[in-house]
């Protein structure tokens, strides 16, 4: 799996979260929706979800393993690192 293309849409509202990113794997399935949050050990990315009929938000799409999500979340967090000269949206 090859991450070619991330998006970032930084959130300029005061709040937790920081940034929306879209990244798309091996130029032929995007993943939108991904969240970058700041938390109190540092920033972190939640994954697409949707609420359910019982109240609890559920990952409509994620890694299925600790390797797999450790690299997305390296390659989107710093991402957004280098798009924080970018202005942000409202």
């Amino acid at each position: 799996m090859n991450i070619t293309d991330v998006r970032v849409r930084k959130i300029a509202k005061e709040g937790k979260m920081k940034a929306v990113v879209s990244v798309t794997i091996d130029n032929e399935f995007v993943v939108h929706d991904i969240k970058v949050i700041e938390g109190e050990k540092g920033l972190f990315i939640a994954m697409p979800s949707r609420k359910s009929t019982d109240g609890e938000y559920r990952d409509i799409a994620h890694p299925i393993n600790t390797a797999t999500r450790d690299r997305l979340q390296a390659i989107v967090l710093e991402a957004y690192e280098n798009a924080e000269n970018l202005p942000s949206e409202e």
